[in-house]
């Protein structure tokens, strides 16, 4: 039985974690996994099989990055209402907007942003949104690795309610490892502001009912956990507790404002943290305690949020973000060094999706990796090329992706999408969401 092999040469990887973190050598894939990463050729071209050669000798190898939070079709919607608050922007602009969506029009926004990801870098995303099953073709033809859910807002009658979770049930019972295992996915009330208690529980007993983890907006702004206090008489993390959420394998998006004790909290029940500083400086929703979450033993990853909020899916900046932010409040350079902030942006961010064997270049690691052009004059000259990676690039950077073994991004571009119809394409559906 033949089998698809890639060996790259001369290439260097880098290893964050390890006593040296970049390898300068070869690296081995075949049937879409690593089966070799070192500095002696692995095998000859003779009698190899089918082998494409890959030269690396100018690149500089990653894991691909992972993008924990997001909603990609709103990429539509990319500078529509900037520089407002969270709940001004969602009420008066967002939700307007998104009200007139139809699953066309998700295919068509998920598509732009699925590009944009794939061209900088990004293999994995989580995306939370609605007409799922579009965000799921969209994800089966471009070759990424998608965690997909179907992000609920509960505050409506209970009729719609209960369809509403049955159709985020039946999506995630229909997709979860789909497209050769590429697709996985989750539950997703939208946030414990925009669900009744009773209706969380009923999502968590679906998890449970159905081994699903769940993921949810949570503490993003100081305002949302002023109304839960009042409302309920819990700060959200207590709230989320007492209701349940965290006996199912959780990842909570933003988590901005919390105190000590919800912290532990957090750390006791193991849930991740999807950090988006990106979009929570934007919309001056505020700095998440990423030291201190990281000291009390939560994963933390890194998300983009979307692009309307953000406004780009570029995954280097929330890394150079994450790493000079917590540098800067905290007075420390060492709070966040170039390694962790990469491990967040891959290693922690497939953990944190419960993708066990993504994020990292090892044996036996899925062959999901990236290649940056090294040979530029800001990525010079190679005196750390982790640093670089962190402090100096960008998505425009990288030259070529793979997922699954399979190589999706070539010289900059998508090899599995029709770039040139997404751009006419998204640019026609905002003008039309405009006039409906």
């Amino acid at each position: 039985m033949s089998s698809n092999r890639t060996l790259i040469r001369n290439g260097r990887f880098l290893i964050p974690g390890a006593e040296k973190p970049v390898l300068q050598g070869y690296m081995s894939i075949e049937d879409g996994t690593i089966t070799y990463i070192g500095t002696d050729e692995p095998w000859s071209e003779a009698g190899a099989g089918t082998t494409t050669i890959v030269d690396g000798s100018r690149l500089l190898f990653l894991p691909g990055l992972v993008n924990t939070h997001g909603h990609a079709a709103m990429s539509l919607l990319r500078g529509y209402g900037d520089d407002l608050a969270l709940q001004v922007w969602l009420r008066d602009k967002m939700w307007p907007m998104e009200a007139k969506f139809t699953a066309e029009d998700i295919y068509w926004g998920t598509s732009l942003s699925v590009l944009e990801m794939l061209k900088g870098g990004t293999t994995t995303f989580l995306d939370m949104y609605i007409h799922m099953d579009r965000v799921a073709e969209v994800a089966e033809l471009s070759g990424i690795r998608a965690v997909l859910t179907r992000g609920v807002l509960g505050h409506c009658p209970p009729q719609e309610q209960s369809s509403k979770l049955a159709g985020a049930v039946q999506f995630a019972r229909d997709w979860n490892g789909a497209a050769g295992g590429r697709i996985t996915t989750m539950l997703s009330p939208h946030a414990p502001y925009t669900c009744p208690p009773d209706y969380i529980m009923k999502f968590v007993q679906a998890a449970h009912d159905y081994d699903l983890p769940m993921h949810t907006h949570m503490s993003e702004t100081k305002r949302e956990v002023e109304q839960n206090v009042a409302e309920y008489g819990l700060r959200p993390v207590q709230h989320l507790e007492k209701l349940g959420l965290f006996t199912r394998p959780s990842l909570v998006a933003h988590g901005v404002h919390l105190n000590d004790e919800e912290i532990a909290i957090l750390a006791r029940h193991e849930v991740g943290v999807s950090h988006n500083p990106g979009s929570n400086l934007k919309l001056a929703s505020g700095i998440a305690r990423v030291v201190d979450l990281q000291q009390a033993g939560v994963k933390v990853s890194l998300g983009t949020d979307s692009a309307a909020s953000n406004n780009n899916l570029d995954l280097f900046e929330e890394m150079r973000l994450a790493a000079l932010l917590h540098k800067g409040i905290s007075g420390d350079p060492t709070a966040v060094p170039a390694p962790e902030a990469l491990r967040m942006a891959t290693e922690y961010g497939a953990a944190s999706l419960f993708l066990k064997d993504v994020g990292r270049l090892a044996v036996g690691m899925k062959a999901d990796f990236i290649a940056l052009d090294i040979d530029q004059p800001h990525l010079l000259p190679h005196s750390d090329l982790l640093s670089h990676a962190v402090y100096s690039a960008s998505a425009r950077d990288v030259e070529h992706v793979w997922v699954d073994g399979k190589q999706v991004v070539k010289h900059g571009a998508c090899l599995t999408l029709d770039e040139e119809a997404i751009r006419r394409k998204a640019q026609e559906t905002f003008e039309s969401l405009l006039k409906r």
